[in-house]
């Protein structure tokens, strides 16, 4: 009989997994470290080994994360991208080398390389030019993002020489160095946008954006390891990576060949150290049998190749006390538990919190009030919890309950399906919730009012002034005035910034409402499908989720959002305030245009302008943007490299197909 809480335990862990998985790989936004996360996946997988009848094919023990994004083309990768196997200990490596001294009857070398802290590509090169890149995906496909890695000066376009094979395929890391990382940090924060966690996220983010000339701005950088194909120049990882570098790839110099693990033992300490003189973040070292000829004779796992290991570098980590757990509440009204610690010196500063993320992952620490816990920042900002010594805990100590109604205002929790937050739903009534909607809608990406701060809009909640958003358009000189912290031209600057505010694009005050899951990319794709707000305030579920990049989460918020009517008298408020409710696609050519009432589908990639242009171009000539091929679709255009599961079906239902080419003819828009 398997006992009931051990159910219960593999059923968090593989629901916290997956949600990790799909932050860490899809938004590029960790919540814990790597060794945490390593930590839950080996105890599902020694629960899912000693109780093999709770094993599920759609474990995350039985996959890889995933990277892929709805903006790109995918791509099947000739060879398989596979992760590496992970362990924190030199007994773990000493275990590997004796696997591979079972498996192998010749002599053999281990190539040690620095394991790089960014984001995996796959780069394809033909006849000595750049063809393709490719993100690692979930190893068997990914994205082409070969715009964004042909502005990454490191990776060279067309190669030196001319004895490269014909056809291979060279991956490696790209990552923003340091310097580069603390640069656009400083501009965020200096235009109030909210800072990068650190190099890694800001580079995977970075590669995701859809406009080339963003990544550009960005300069990331790219180290390359690994060489594939038919026909490399040697029959070694070793000599091919030193060959790489005379075609030009900017490969590492930092790299080993060894033959013991005392060998591999000394390259992981001396690096230990080193490598915080680096110019870029490293987290280990990779261990890799040289010889192709051993690495096909040791094989693979399902996930792995049984010739490569990685020893992962622990993240600096102290203990202290745990004194209490307040519990914080944000805009949309997603409570987040937040630890007290005994004050602790980690990393350079002083550590007085951390982040707890949510009920979950509270359960599986187990916290209990004056517990000592392990507290690590691992790259992040905000440190984390990784454990508790349980050995150390008083006997009589209790656990901590998860609160059950919202602390600032007492209205009872709610969890939604399917989400790992609970959330307080008293959005009307929430002092933090209230002024969070405030600072949320006169951001730089939204409305973008100067004079405004998180303090004044304190203050003027504080004073009765403001209650909500459309309130800002009432205020005036003289209540202003008599305020700590204005004076006559702060007043007179504030005053004039919320009527300047009035011309902003409907595309960002519908961000600026707030609507939960819309962000800004979101928001400016609902503007140009719909046009007006009033078209998407009557849109229906089914009507929403048509909407590029709209999914079944966002559209039902969507609907909430409007079916209150709080909201609809907010928005008749803010109207009436001369607040732009419309898109300027709606006016002018949108009436006559040569798509007017068309449905067009838009897939592949472009070379005289972006998919986001072209889909606002669609929109500024009458037509309505849809994501998928259906029955309903009027036009489809064709770029380079869609897929053809997509084309077929337009040619199966008689859609129209046209280039990018046809469709610049058609609105006579001259070349850009």
């Amino acid at each position: 009989m398997i006992p009931k809480d051990i159910f219960a335990r593999i059923e968090r862990l593989r629901k916290e997994i997956n949600r990790h998985n799909h932050l860490y790989y899809v938004e590029a936004r960790p919540e814990i470290s790597d060794f945490e996360f390593d930590a839950m996946l080996s105890d599902l997988e020694a629960l899912e080994k000693k109780y093999p009848e709770l094993k599920d094919s759609s474990s995350p023990t039985q996959r890889v994360g995933s990277d892929i994004s709805k903006g790109f083309q995918q791509v099947k990768h000739r060879y398989p991208m596979l992760s590496l196997a992970n362990t924190y200990s030199f007994d773990e490596v000493q275990d590997f080398h004796n696997r591979i001294a079972k498996s192998l009857s010749q002599p053999w070398q281990y190539v040690c390389e620095l394991k790089y802290d960014g984001t995996a590509i796959g780069l394809t090169y033909k006849n000595g030019k750049l063809l393709r890149a490719v993100t690692r995906g979930d190893g068997v496909q990914g994205d082409d993002v070969t715009a964004n890695v042909k502005t990454i000066r490191s990776i060279p376009l067309t190669l030196n020489g001319n004895d490269f094979p014909e056809e291979f395929e060279i991956r490696g890391e790209i990552f923003l160095p340091h310097a580069v990382f603390d640069e656009i940090n400083q501009k965020r924060n200096e235009q109030g946008e909210t800072p990068f966690a650190n190099p890694r996220n800001a580079a995977a983010g970075t590669l995701k954006q859809l406009n080339p000339k963003i990544v550009a701005e960005r300069k990331l950088d790219c180290l390359l390891y690994f060489m594939l194909g038919d026909s490399l120049p040697y029959d070694n990882h070793y000599q091919n990576l030193l060959k790489a570098k005379d075609w030009g790839f900017k490969v590492p110099d930092n790299i080993e060949l060894c033959k013991t693990v005392e060998e591999i033992t000394n390259f992981v300490d001396l690096w230990d150290k080193a490598r915080r003189k680096l110019p870029y973040d490293t987290d280990g070292v990779v261990i890799k049998v040289n010889s192709y000829q051993q690495q096909n004779q040791l094989g693979y796992t399902a996930k792995t190749p049984r010739w490569a290991i990685a020893y992962k570098y622990k993240a600096e980590q102290v203990s202290t006390t745990l004194l209490s757990v307040d519990y914080q509440v944000g805009r949309t009204g997603a409570i987040t538990p937040v630890a007290n610690l005994e004050p602790v010196l980690l990393a350079g500063t002083t550590v007085k919190r951390a982040s707890l993320h949510n009920a979950d992952q509270m359960a599986i620490l187990d916290l209990h009030i004056g517990d000592t816990v392990f507290v690590e920042k691992g790259g992040e900002i905000i440190p984390k919890i990784v454990g508790v010594d349980a050995s150390l805990r008083a006997a009589n100590s209790s656990a901590f309950e998860y609160i059950t109604h919202c602390p600032e205002c007492g209205t009872q929790l709610i969890r939604p399906d399917g989400e790992a937050k609970h959330y307080c739903p008293n959005q009307a009534g929430c002092p933090p919730q209230l002024k969070g909607r405030v600072i949320h809608f006169i951001s730089r990406k939204a409305m973008d009012i100067d004079g405004l701060g998180e303090e004044t809009v304190d203050l003027l909640f504080s004073k009765g002034l403001i209650k909500d958003m459309a309130d800002l358009y009432d205020l005036t000189y003289e209540q202003l005035i008599d305020l700590d912290r204005f004076a006559d031209k702060s007043v007179k600057n504030a005053i004039a910034s919320i009527k300047q505010s009035t011309k902003m694009p409907f595309h960002k005050v519908l961000f600026g409402l707030g609507i939960r899951y819309v962000g800004e990319t979101t928001a400016r794709k609902l503007a140009m499908h719909f046009g007006l707000l009033e078209k998407l305030k009557e849109a229906t579920f089914e009507q929403l989720i048509e909407v590029d990049e709209v999914g079944e989460r966002i559209a039902q918020s969507i609907v909430t959002f409007f079916s209150d009517p709080k909201n609809i008298e907010l928005i008749k408020r803010l109207e009436k305030a001369g607040l732009t409710l419309e898109s300027e696609s709606t006016e002018g050519n949108a009436a006559t245009g040569v798509f007017r009432g068309q449905s067009v589908v838009i897939s592949g990639t472009f070379n005289r302008i972006s998919r986001d242009e072209l889909k606002e171009l669609v929109m500024q000539h009458g037509g309505k943007n849809t994501s998928s091929v259906s029955a309903s679709t009027n036009l489809l255009i064709a770029g380079d490299k869609m897929g053809p599961a997509k084309l077929d079906k337009a040619t199966k239902l008689g859609v129209k197909i046209i280039s990018e080419d046809d469709f610049f003819e058609l609105i006579k828009q001259p070349n850009t």
